[in-house]
């Protein structure tokens, strides 16, 4: 105990900040891009849904390697893309904490996007028709009628995209590297020091992030509880 008390006062805390940064970025950009591509999805039928639905779906079941290889192969300097973005915009994706946002951002999508599309599919289309009837605008509709209605949702998937994109490793090792003090997440440490065979060092980083893992889970669980209908229990 006292080893681990030791460890922890002389932590290096810039793994847990850049974690934490990284997955209020991604979650910050997975929330906007979510609710656009829930919108849409839920507006389509058939084969067209079903692509769709697929495609943003698939980084929910790929390797997360897999998904990092295919972003490497994107945005490397030596490819189109990433050349054209480094000498036009001074971006640099590779090896570096954009990379990490962006790859915490592809693996947590799925989350946030099905969360949010079942949250709009239950929502009562009278509500919806009754607005249109009263002149609001479809923007108007999407923030003050269907958004409420789908808060549940849309605040599950909110916390789970957090919880996903703080706890990336796979494809955030893969484009953004382990450089400390820029790209060196929690899990990234993790992997690091067990390699180096520090096992205390180790669990105490574990020991960190499944209390926040915890947190998260109990907040959510609450948030969802408030708004959750009192039903008879059998």
């Amino acid at each position: 105990m006292e080893g681990f008390m030791e460890i922890l006062g002389s932590l290096d805390w810039s793994p847990f900040i850049l974690s934490l940064k990284t997955g209020v970025a991604a979650t910050t950009l997975c929330f906007f891009l979510g609710l656009f591509a829930a919108r849409q999805a839920v507006r389509l039928s058939g084969r067209k849904k079903a692509w769709l639905d697929g495609i943003l779906t698939m980084p929910m079941v790929l390797p997360p390697t897999v998904a990092g290889f295919f972003l490497l192969l994107l945005f490397s300097r030596r490819r189109p893309l990433g050349i054209f973005l480094f000498d036009h915009f001074q971006i640099k994706i590779v090896q570096s904490w954009a990379g990490c946002v962006l790859a915490a951002s592809v693996i947590a999508f799925p989350l946030m996007y099905r969360n949010a599309r079942a949250a709009f599919e239950q929502i009562d289309v009278n509500l919806i028709y009754a607005a249109r009837t009263l002149g609001m605008s479809e923007c108007r509709i999407f923030w003050q009628v269907v958004l409420p209605s789908s808060r549940p949702g849309v605040i599950s998937g909110t916390v789970l995209t957090f919880a996903r994109a703080l706890g990336e490793y796979g494809a955030t090792s893969m484009l953004a590297g382990n450089i400390p003090g820029k790209t060196e997440t929690v899990s990234q440490k993790i992997a690091m020091v067990v390699q180096d065979g520090d096992f205390l060092s180790a669990g105490v980083w574990v020991v960190i992030v499944m209390a926040v893992a915890f947190l998260i889970i109990f907040f959510m669980n609450l948030a969802a509880g408030r708004r959750m209908k009192q039903v008879k229990k059998w």
